[in-house]
């Protein structure tokens, strides 16, 4: 072999060598993609305040809805038809299509045992995953961080997308991160306040347990931002999100789904959905809302090829009475629906039966389906941890993934 021919063997055999160490990402961008297919993705949205389910999905061939609900009944013509027998609120065209191209999951009468018609009680009850008797100070995904992220080098598994953290993020030993913008929160995190704090921290500890908790906080805060900074340049959508607090909040998650980011899972909250007075006005503007940002959010992941990879789970801590009350709205109810949206789900459409209202309890519905079996089935199926050992017993899963 002359020697130009044995370089050029050399080359060759060089470049497939370099080819099969190249780091997956280029090899992800070499078929369009920005991230690997597989890397699995929950993104939750907290309907807050309580969100009226029967005007969601609405039973409107049951007389029984309409003598209810003589003014707030949502008109049979009104609505956008699902089945025979259900449809869904005018205002969620999105969802609509969603349903339509094979890409939505219903859950209708989800609860739990002996529900609590309190805010507060019955969000802490679907932030940690208890039984109504029970009072948890850590939540469902802050246990999926305490088993799966331990000795992880970035705390940022799991980001919300708001001010303050809420207990469904807080873990015993770990937690997630709250942030609305990551450029800011590197910009705080830089301030020289911090890093000198950060300085002054103490070699001993031994009884000073929660001050090395805040110390070590901050340290992992600091460090975390510069690394989301960072994956938040990678990608910079170009889809026309609405301009509204969700829609920004949906596009800052997309940036950062279609990087090469750690997080698993996404918490965004929307409402207050809490309609005791003129419910009609309130709930189509925030179902406009939510339909508007989330429909340029699948579109996204779609033209990404990330769609498969990302389930999107909705949720309301109750739902409302079935009747109607003086003030043009609804009181504090109980069982209610929840949105699943992704191309990988494995079920699709209405996936069980519409609400009984023929049979309720005090006046409101009764459950069907545990929500912690839904959090069951997604901690299990699709991010493939331990979801007896995170929800502190055993739930059935469901079939939609």
């Amino acid at each position: 072999m002359d020697i130009i021919n044995r370089r050029r063997f050399i080359q060759v055999g060089s470049l497939a060598s370099a080819a099969m160490l190249m780091p997956k990402f280029l090899k992800a961008l070499e078929r369009g993609e920005l991230v690997p297919p597989g890397n699995k993705v929950l993104v939750i949205v907290q309907l807050s305040g309580g969100n009226d389910g029967l005007n969601t999905i609405i039973p409107y061939r049951n007389d029984i809805y309409y003598r209810s609900r003589p003014a707030l009944g949502i008109k049979r013509t009104d609505a956008l038809s699902l089945n025979d027998d259900l449809g869904i609120h005018p205002a969620l065209k999105g969802f609509k299509a969603l349903y339509d191209d094979g890409s939505l999951g219903i859950l209708n009468n989800v609860g739990y045992p002996n529900p609590d018609r309190s805010h507060f009680r019955s969000m802490d009850i679907w932030h940690s995953g208890s039984q109504a008797n029970e009072l948890w100070s850590d939540g469902w995904i802050g246990r999926y961080l305490d088993a799966q992220c331990k000795g992880c080098d970035k705390p940022t598994q799991a980001l919300e997308i708001d001010d303050t953290l809420s207990l469904a993020l807080k873990g015993e030993y770990s937690k997630g991160l709250a942030l609305t913008d990551p450029n800011r929160l590197l910009g705080t995190s830089n301030n020289p306040f911090f890093k000198d704090l950060l300085k002054q921290r103490p070699q001993e500890m031994d009884d000073h347990h929660n001050v090395d908790y805040l110390y070590k906080t901050m340290g992992e805060t600091i460090s975390s931002a510069a690394y989301i900074s960072q994956q938040f340049k990678v990608y910079q959508s170009k889809e026309a999100y609405p301009n509204t607090d969700l829609g920004k909040n949906m596009r800052t998650i997309a940036n950062l789904i279609m990087s090469d980011i750690n997080t698993k899972v996404y918490y965004v909250s929307h409402g207050s959905f809490d309609t005791h007075v003129n419910q009609q006005a309130q709930q189509e503007r925030l179902f406009q809302q939510l339909s508007d940002a989330m429909t340029v959010f699948t579109q996204d992941l779609k033209k990404n090829n990330r769609f498969q990879d990302v389930v999107v789970m909705t949720f309301s801590e109750f739902g409302r009475r079935v009747s109607q009350n003086a003030s043009g709205g609804t009181d504090h109810g109980t069982a209610n629906n929840m949105f699943l949206i992704g191309g990988g789900l494995q079920r699709k459409g209405v996936l069980n039966d519409g609400p009984d209202l023929m049979n309720l309890q005090d006046g409101d519905l009764k459950y069907k389906i545990d929500f912690k079996s839904v959090y069951a089935t997604l901690l299990n199926k699709w991010l493939g941890a331990d979801d007896a050992g995170i929800l502190k017993a055993k739930y059935s899963h469901l079939d939609f993934v």
